[in-house]
């Protein structure tokens, strides 16, 4: 996993646990945690996503795709 996805797993991973604060009900606050922490982590692993694909479209790039997966260390 690079940098930035460890990044943003921790931003996730605060924001589920600001939710989950809240609750004081062990078992729903766990599930509030982990509900949470998903829809947080994939909204901003899709906006850095966003964003490399404009960054990559602003240069005249023709593989967007390919740009997103190298910026993240995904093997194709």
């Amino acid at each position: 996993m690079n940098k930035r996805i460890r990044e943003i797993s921790q931003e996730a991973k605060q924001y589920a646990l600001d939710a989950m604060i809240k609750i004081s009900d062990k078992e729903e606050a766990l599930k509030v945690y982990a509900e949470s922490y998903d829809i947080k982590f994939a909204e901003l692993l899709i906006r850095e996503a966003a964003r490399i694909a404009d960054m990559v479209s602003e240069n005249k790039v023709e593989w967007v795709g390919g740009n997103i997966l190298n910026y993240f260390g995904v093997q194709e």
